[in-house]
């Protein structure tokens, strides 16, 4: 008596559908926590004033 494997596209097609559901939650999780994270901003804005002698015409 020989066993027969039944394969189903089906199946295959479930469980992909399933595996970037997840990593999409997954994805989605780790970009909410990052938002919910308060980094660290400079109190004043920095602003460096560059001399107008540094810049050279070119025609």
């Amino acid at each position: 008596m020989q066993f027969i494997k039944k394969t189903s596209s089906r199946i295959n097609i479930i469980s992909i559908v399933l595996k970037l559901l997840l990593a999409f939650v997954v994805i989605l999780g780790i970009v909410y926590l990052l938002n919910k994270i308060d980094f660290p901003a400079p109190l004043k804005e920095i602003e460096k004033i560059i001399p107008n002698e540094n810049f050279k015409i070119v025609k």
